[in-house]
């Protein structure tokens, strides 16, 4: 958020919604947010403030737990290895 200073309130709202989540399965995270792609396991890329910006994170299904791994634009997460 420090880094990226406009996409501040949608991470936060996103922080807010994901703290409050109770995700079982990837298909749940996906009826919130239809714009999140499952690279493998539970590796999810989502876009935040419409294409703008992308945000990985590591959901452990089992564990209840959300690791955000990387927040960048959509320039960014092109050259990101996950």
């Amino acid at each position: 958020m420090k880094k990226h200073a406009e996409a501040r309130k949608p991470l936060q709202a996103w922080l807010t919604e994901v703290e409050a989540a109770t995700w079982r399965t990837p298909q749940e995270v996906l009826d919130r947010y239809p714009r999140t792609d499952f690279i493998r396991g539970g590796l999810a890329v989502s876009d935040i403030k419409g294409n703008d910006y992308r945000l990985a994170a590591q959901i452990g299904f089992n564990r209840g737990t959300v690791s955000v791994l990387r927040v960048g634009t959509h320039a960014e997460y092109d050259t990101w290895t996950l």
